[in-house]
């Protein structure tokens, strides 16, 4: 009988994030990924969401550890929660544990964490497994595929990549170690779906490089450019045009500056000596000799582009002919926020360029032709696409089929699938419980579906607070439910009807009697407004003397 390896996604199908998977071989998991997804507008006062991970707290004994691809949020922004849980090594690239480090110290874990760096060709021998991590293009530095050779297979995870030939201060992707898995036979390839839906291939990163040397060279006063902190490609082409341009950059942002001081440290950005000033000393410079560099290419509500695009930042205004660049494009679910930040910009009388015609961004994930080329270079045997939506997923494996791949080779698994896999069958096995994890504030797991619920019902319809003492109604307070002012007449009516109950029913038991209250109020107030605001009711008595 063949041997079997299961692979468990906890997160990153079916949704952008959160990207999360399991390998488990006669007992023994490793883990590829712990990210972090955004929360959706019906999330109300959620501020990250991750993946639950109640399965590998139970089978904390069996984990051998967890391997990273890079460096983005939703890859590594789970793995201070993660660790807060269960104690394992962590395995990645240089900078990517660089980033990592930083999470970890924030959280104070980085004494009892085990960091292990992994670099690319060489072999890594975890329990059972032969890990080895396989050098890729993408929008971060130390991005890698991870191969993983078990007695049941070899599995190749892409983690997020694409295919540059001619990348920005990274080399290329290793074409041989990829047809070379290819060539030995690959079981399975878990590949990431983000691009499915695109056409060709994904723009290099130099033709980014030419058109932001262009637009430097154009703009007569002060350049205020957005891009994701983290693309330190990017940050190296603004660095290079700012000191080609003869101005002076001046850098915004928490993660922006963190980023690049980290980045320098390590070796993976090149800033001229002099060529940084800080905030305060722009006001010594001529426009035409300033460049601000900054985080808010989202629309983020606190990040430096969209405070200056509401007049809130602190030290930086829109002056007249400033040219805003946006280098980079929205994520799903962020277009309305861009959308309202470069209205703002426009309105304060700044010259801004965004789109993707200006060619300002390259996405870092794989088009189709990309993908097509991976599925051909490692020729494996199973194909189950990963990261992104259903469509997107459902995408790449079509693509799959066009290569060759057997309809029947192919999965599109949910999160919690159990795929069990060997060389004479693939099947599904008994799924594994998981879910949305909630982060409210500095709470983890604290809000769940019922707090969920009664805040969109708060947000929806708002509450009204019933307060009554010896029998009569005191007083009713509103909150986002009427403007108690303007409606005098309907609280009125309400308290009458309230009155009247309590005459009907002095109920002895004060629950009872606060439930009927709820009751007729409810119903009276959706008969006058057809909405359904939260009751609360108090009800107190005064002491006898």
């Amino acid at each position: 009988m063949a041997e079997e390896i299961s692979i468990i996604p906890l997160g990153g199908r079916e949704e952008i994030g959160k990207n999360m998977i399991l390998i488990e071989y006669n007992k023994e998991i490793l883990i590829l990924d712990c990210g972090i997804a955004f929360p959706t507008p019906n999330m109300l006062g959620v501020d990250l969401v991750l993946p639950k991970v109640d399965y590998l707290v139970k089978n904390h004994d069996k984990i051998k550890g967890l391997l990273v691809s890079h460096a983005h949020e939703d890859h590594i922004g789970g793995i201070p929660f993660l660790l807060s849980e269960i104690n394992i090594p962590v395995y990645g690239t240089k900078f990517t544990l660089g980033m990592i480090k930083k999470k970890l110290a924030a959280k104070s874990l980085s004494a009892k964490t085990q960091l292990r760096e992994a670099n690319p060709r060489e072999k890594i021998k975890i329990g059972p497994f032969e890990i080895n991590y396989i050098r890729v293009n993408h929008s971060i530095p130390g991005a890698a595929a991870i191969s993983i050779k078990t007695p049941a297979g070899t599995i190749l995870y892409t983690g997020d990549f694409k295919f540059d030939q001619t990348p920005i201060n990274q080399e290329l992707t290793d074409y041989y170690s990829l047809a070379a898995l290819g060539e030995e036979g690959l079981l399975a390839l878990l590949s990431d779906s983000t691009n499915a839906e695109r056409e060709g291939f994904s723009t290099s990163e130099k033709t980014v490089a030419k058109n932001i040397n262009k637009l430097f060279k154009k703009a007569k006063g002060r350049i205020i450019i957005a891009t994701f902190s983290s693309h330190l490609d990017r940050l190296q082409q603004i660095i290079d045009a700012t000191a080609r341009t003869n101005r002076k950059l001046a850098i915004s942002g928490r993660s922006m500056r963190e980023n690049t001081s980290l980045a320098q440290k390590l070796g993976y950005l090149d800033i001229p000596e002099g060529l940084l000033i800080n905030l305060n000393e722009i006001k010594k410079l001529p426009n035409h000799r300033v460049v601000f560099m900054m985080t808010g290419s989202q629309g983020e509500t606190m990040a430096s582009l969209t405070r200056i695009a509401r007049g809130e930042h602190r030290q930086i205004a829109i002056h007249q002919g400033d040219m805003v660049l946006f280098s980079a494009t929205p994520i799903p679910g962020n277009e309305l926020a861009v959308s309202t930040t470069i209205d703002q910009l426009f309105a304060k009388g700044a010259l801004v360029k965004y789109g993707s015609d200006l060619n300002l961004h390259a996405s870092g994930h794989a088009s189709k032709e990309e993908l097509k080329m991976m599925l051909n270079l490692t020729k494996p045997q199973y194909f189950i696409p990963v990261h992104g939506e259903y469509r997107h997923l459902y995408h790449h494996a079509l693509l799959a089929k066009r290569v060759g791949i057997p309809k029947d080779n192919i999965f599109v698994a949910k999160n919690g699938s159990r795929l069990n896999l060997s060389a004479n069958k693939a099947y599904f096995g008994s799924p594994v419980k998981t879910g949305k994890l909630l982060i409210d504030g500095s709470k983890v797991g604290d809000v769940g579906p019922t707090v969920l619920k009664e805040r969109q019902r708060l947000a929806q319809n708002g509450f009204l607070l019933i307060i009554i003492n010896n029998n009569k109604v005191l007083d009713i307070i509103s909150q986002g439910f009427v403007y108690l002012k303007k409606s005098e007449k309907l609280i009125k009516e309400l308290k009458e009807t309230i009155q009247q109950t309590l005459n009907k029913s002095p109920a002895k038991n004060k629950t009872i009697l606060q439930n009927k209250i709820k009751e007729k109020s409810q119903e009276f107030l959706y008969n006058k407004t057809k909405r359904n605001p939260k009751i609360i009711t108090v009800i107190t008595k005064n002491k006898k003397e």
